[in-house]
């Protein structure tokens, strides 16, 4: 959860289908089948409740020490007792949240094909969903509707035309070794800036191709790569499958990092056209770019930057075939989600059985709902909003938020190891905080998007051009800061660099994140984590670059910025010890900025809670103190169950820790949990004093 929003690849568009929901929750987040008729099935459509006071206590097992493992103590029973289903690679309480997501928006798609939205987007709406469900047709179809693009690729033969094809990539089913895709600038965050970055990768993550621990995975996807191209008919499939896994393992060798990636000073890299051409011989960016729309642009933000001379010299050295091959797995790989059965069955079998774990696929409606919701999102947003967020909802937010930011102004003026003059730029780029509630002001204007009930790979298609045309055309224009990342309902959180924003969809704003009649020190423990999680975004490795406007700019004096780089090494070092599996080992350095969340997160919620009392003592409920309820209220949020394939794949892709160390791994740093827990020296979460890392 709560991670900033990327523009979409490519690749990214045509797979919106399978992992839209999925942003920053994992992987693979699956659902599990809605029963009966949605539309009429009230109960099914009403938000989860958790005890009588917001807690489920049932889930909690008192036999553990809260100093010993704090999640299993908060939620040991509820693991016990839960059954990750089988077509899921997870099961929690977010999953719960997502289901119901899904289940509404199931329900607002079988209305509009009944002709009860009204709405002026309904009959786009009803197309997309219509396309999907027509199972008949795409059997009918087969592999046809990418044979235009496959012919495309039997046609290349020379490496110029190739070059000039992945051109192509933002508006087709071609993809790229350089992608690029247009984002705000983040050293002038009021215009847009196109950026490049690296691509060509068909596993999860550089690891998967270098890594010896995931040498069975590598060996499925060249079986995977061999199957794709066999079912197309390409010729040689396993000798050419061959060829493409070495040309990509080539171009792993010169990925950076995830971690290395994250650094927001060495990804800015701004170049010349013709600086790129002469930095990557035998790759032409001026042929490049007037494929993409793009021909009289003249300056490129670079992030990998080392990278791409290498890249260049690869993408020179690699046999033209082997090239054509390459790029024909791509487009039938994107593509078979929406093709005939075989197709999605050989991608079900590897992208979600081998990869993650997941026994399953899931049932066809359940698939088209997400298909819809990329692709039109905002235009069923606007329906659900107006069906399941209340009004009230969005005032109340405004007051949680507010608390939340007064605790953490009164925390960076009370800082000891921050000087004056950091403070004071650190308090303005908190007083220029933007906050989004529930939904966007404006909703997006779809009319240029045309989609077919009969062409549902065509509507894949037209999608994707339709968000890139989009780009393209207001590249010259102001940023738009009024546009929002996700649509309403999605279950999740994020804070925008440049924009120095926070944003809360209408659907995370229900239990166990929100709950107008559960104990208030439970919202405080839940949805004002969540919020202290996303403000301290805006002040954490990579969030505290930016200043209040939004630019990525050094304020701080050199001596405080070695302080917080030495607290933010001792966190990474603790994350860096945890060890989900045999073997494997959280990144402290790719999850250091959501670690900073989760701990700000936290402790800002306890702040915020212990003002609202205004004085007065806390409550006890069920024998629970009110600190005790805010740390149960964190806890119960990160309920999670997860396959061991798809928790690996997190591991090396995911910059969020898995859920266990989201609680067991932030609450040991906070002070107030010792006290609250009686923890002591000898209990196993135990840090002492002048270890516990202290940051915001």
């Amino acid at each position: 959860m709560m991670k900033t929003p990327m523009t979409k690849t490519p690749r990214n568009i045509l797979l919106s289908a399978i992992a839209l929901l999925a942003l920053a929750l994992s992987a693979n987040a699956i659902f599990a089948q809605a029963r009966g008729a949605e539309g009429s099935d009230a109960v099914a459509l009403a938000p989860p409740k958790y005890g009588t006071w917001g807690f489920d206590a049932t889930g909690m097992d008192p036999s553990v020490k809260p100093g010993d493992d704090f999640f299993r103590y908060a939620n040991g029973k509820w693991a016990d007792r839960t059954e990750i289903p089988s077509d899921r690679t997870r099961y929690g309480n977010f999953d719960k949240l997502i289901e119901l997501s899904e289940k509404r928006l199931h329900a607002i798609l079988e209305d509009a094909v009944a002709g009860k939205i009204k709405d002026p987007d309904a009959p786009k709406v009803e197309a997309a969903y219509a396309s999907f469900m027509d199972e008949a047709l795409a059997e009918q179809l087969d592999a046809k509707p990418i044979e235009r693009e496959l012919a495309e690729v039997r046609g290349v033969t020379t490496k110029d035309q190739m070059t000039a094809l992945m051109g192509k990539a933002n508006a087709s089913g071609f993809v790229s070794i350089l992608p690029v895709h247009i984002a705000t600038d983040a050293k002038a965050p009021t215009r847009y800036t196109v950026m490049a970055v690296t691509g060509g990768l068909g596993l999860p993550d550089r690891d998967y191709y270098l890594q010896p621990s995931f040498a069975t995975q590598k060996a499925k996807y060249e079986e995977y790569v061999a199957r794709l191209l066999g079912m197309i008919g390409w010729e040689k499939p396993a000798e050419n499958a061959r060829a493409v896994v070495e040309f990509e393992t080539r171009l792993a060798q010169d990925t950076w990092t995830r971690a290395e990636r994250r650094d927001r000073d060495k990804t800015y890299n701004p170049m010349t056209v013709a600086e790129l051409n002469a930095a990557t011989p035998g790759f032409d960016w001026n042929r490049y770019l007037a494929q993409t729309d793009l021909p009289k642009v003249q300056r490129i933000v670079v992030t990998t930057n080392t990278s791409f001379p290498k890249f260049a010299s690869t993408y020179a050295a690699t046999p033209l075939d082997t090239l054509k091959a390459w790029q024909a797995f791509h487009v039938v790989d994107g593509a078979a989600p929406y093709l005939s059965k075989r197709f999605v069955d050989a991608s079900f079998e590897f992208r979600s059985k081998t990869l993650a774990g997941q026994p399953e696929p899931r049932p066809r409606w359940q698939r088209a709902v997400a298909f819809v919701d990329g692709t039109i999102g905002e235009s069923v947003g606007r329906i659900y909003v107006a069906r399941y967020f209340p009004p009230e909802a969005k005032a109340k937010m405004d007051a949680l938020v507010a608390d939340i930011q007064t605790a953490l102004r009164a925390r960076i003026q009370k800082l000891d190891w921050m000087g004056a003059d950091t403070k004071a730029r650190a308090l303005e780029k908190l007083s220029k905080f933007t906050v989004k509630i529930g939904y966007p002001a404006k909703w997006r204007d779809y009319r240029l998007l045309t989609l077919s009930k009969s062409d549902l790979y065509g509507n894949v298609i037209r999608s994707a051009a339709y968000e890139w045309h989009r780009d393209v055309a207001r590249l010259d224009e102001p940023v738009d800061k009024g546009e929002w990342g996700m649509t309403p309902q999605t279950v999740n959180a994020y804070y925008l660099f440049t924009n120095n924003e926070i944003v809360f969809p209408a659907a995370i704003l229900q239990p166990p994140f929100f709950d107008p009649d559960a104990d208030p020190a439970i919202n405080y423990g839940g949805i004002g984590g969540v919020i202290g999680h996303e403000i301290s975004h805006g002040f954490d490795d990579q969030g505290r670059k930016s200043d209040g406007g939004g630019m990525l700019s050094d304020w701080w004096t050199a001596d405080d910025a070695a302080k917080f780089t030495a607290q933010a090494a001792k966190l990474g070092a603790q994350y860096s010890a945890f060890e989900p599996l045999a073997g494997a080992h959280v990144n402290g350095d790719l999850t250091m900025g959501e670690n900073i969340g989760d701990m700000g997160g936290i402790s800002l919620a306890l702040d915020a809670y212990h003002a609202s009392l205004k004085g007065r003592p806390a409550p006890v409920i069920d024998g629970l103190t009110g600190d005790q309820r805010v740390f149960l209220g964190w806890a119960q949020v990160w309920r999670e169950k997860i396959r061991d394939e798809a928790l690996r794949q997190r591991l090396v892709s995911d910059p969020h820790s898995p859920a266990r160390y989201r609680v067991n791994g932030v609450i040991r740093n906070v002070d107030g949990w010792y006290s609250a827990f009686q923890v002591q020296p000898g209990d196993a979460l135990y840090v002492a004093p002048a270890d516990r890392v202290r940051i915001w």
